[in-house]
C-alpha cells in the first residue's frame, strides 16, 4: 500500500524498530505540517492509506472529499480531530486501538517534571545563572503538600504514584464513576468539586477530551484555587472553558504550568500563556518521547498490515468495511 505519514517533525519514526512493520509498503514521510485541506489534499493525492501524529492535523470533510485514493486512516486513541462521518461517507475506514493496556508513561512523567519545574523555578534559575547571575529566587518543596488530581485514569494513577512517592498528599475528583473507583480503591476523595479546588495546592487535569467534556474546567472552578496554587494541563486545552485560565492567571493569583493548547502548533509569542511570568508552556511534549512514540506507532501500523492482510482491526466505523478494501 501506499501509506502516508503526516506531521513526522523531527523525521523521528523511521529510526524507531516499529517502522519495520512497514517493510512491505511504500511509505512516505511528511515532516511539515500544512493545515490547508487543498494543499494537504495535493501532498496525499496517492496515498492509500494515511497515518495520524494524534490530533496535530484535522482530517475533515474538504480533504477526505479530494482523496479518491484513500482507503484506511490508522491511529490511536480519541479521534476528535477526525470527521468520522465523512469518513463513512467517502468509504474510508478509520482504525484506532482505544483500548490499549498501559498509560502513556511519557505524559505522566512530564506532569510530574512540570510540577517541580514550576515550584522550583527551575526555567527561571537557568535564565539566570546562564545571564550571568546567581539565584533567581526561592522554591517551594512538594513534599507534604496536596496534589489533586482531576480524573481517575491510567495517566492520573502513574501521576499518583510519582507523587506519593516523594511524600505528596493525592485527593482525587472525577466523573460520579470515575469517583466510585477511586473510592473502591481507597483513594481520598475530596468532600466536593468547590473543596477539591480549595484545597489542593497543585491541580493536575487528566481527562479525555470529548463533547461531554469540554470546558469541563470552569472559570469558577480556577477562581477557587487558593493563591499561589498551581494548574497542570498535559490533557488537552479544550477540556478547560475558553479564555477561562487565561483570565484567573492575568488576575496573578495562581500558577500554571500547560502543554497543550487550543490553536497547535502555537507561534504567537504573546499569547497569555506563553508570556505571563506565572507560567510554564511546553510545546504538546507528552507523548513525546521514543519509547512512547514505538509503542504507539506499533500499533498503528500493526493496523496498517491488518488492513492489508484483509483482517483490520479497531475499526471506528466498520459498516464501510469491506468495501474500503476493493
Amino acid at each position: 500500500m501506499r501509506v502516508h505519514i503526516l506531521d513526522d517533525w523531527f523525521d523521528t519514526l523511521r529510526s524507531l524498530p516499529c517502522f519495520r512493520l512497514l517493510d512491505e509498503h511504500e511509505v512516505t514521510i511528511w515532516t511539515d505540517h500544512e493545515p490547508d485541506p487543498a494543499k494537504l489534499a495535493e501532498w496525499l493525492a496517492e496515498a492509500e492509506a494515511l497515518v495520524l501524529f494524534r490530533e496535530r492535523t484535522k482530517i475533515g470533510a474538504e480533504l477526505l472529499s479530494r482523496l479518491a485514493n484513500l482507503k484506511l486512516i490508522s491511529q490511536r486513541s480519541v479521534y476528535p480531530h477526525v470527521d468520522v462521518e465523512a469518513c463513512t461517507r467517502q468509504g474510508v475506514l478509520l482504525c484506532s486501538n482505544m483500548h490499549a493496556d498501559t498509560p502513556s508513561y511519557a505524559a505522566a512523567e512530564l506532569t510530574l517534571a512540570l510540577i517541580l519545574a514550576s515550584h522550583r523555578q527551575i526555567p527561571e534559575q537557568v535564565a539566570s545563572i546562564r545571564s550571568g547571575n546567581w539565584q533567581a529566587g526561592v522554591g517551594r518543596t512538594l513534599r507534604g503538600r496536596r496534589l489533586g488530581l482531576y480524573g481517575y485514569g491510567r495517566i492520573a494513577r502513574a501521576v499518583a504514584g510519582y507523587a506519593e512517592a516523594i511524600g505528596m498528599e493525592v485527593q482525587w475528583w472525577a466523573s460520579r464513576d470515575g469517583r466510585a473507583r477511586a473510592a473502591a480503591d481507597g483513594r481520598l476523595i475530596a468532600t466536593s468539586r468547590q473543596s477539591f479546588f480549595a484545597t489542593s495546592d497543585i491541580v493536575s487535569l487528566h481527562v479525555r477530551l470529548k463533547p461531554a467534556t469540554e470546558g469541563i474546567i470552569t472559570a469558577e472552578d480556577l477562581a477557587a484555587m487558593s493563591p499561589r496554587s498551581l494548574f497542570v494541563n498535559t490533557s488537552r486545552a479544550g477540556l478547560v472553558a475558553p479564555g477561562a485560565l487565561e483570565a484567573e492567571i492575568a488576575r496573578g493569583r495562581i500558577h500554571a504550568a500547560v502543554d497543550v493548547f487550543e490553536q497547535e502548533p502555537l507561534r504567537d509569542r504573546d499569547h497569555p500563556l506563553l508570556s505571563h511570568p506565572n507560567v510554564i508552556a511546553t510545546p504538546h511534549i507528552g507523548y513525546v518521547t521514543e519509547d512512547e512514540f514505538d509503542l504507539q506507532f506499533t500499533d498503528i501500523f500493526e493496523q496498517v498490515n491488518a488492513f492489508a492482510a484483509g483482517a483490520p482491526i479497531h475499526m471506528i466505523n466498520p459498516e464501510v468495511w469491506p468495501e474500503a478494501w476493493r
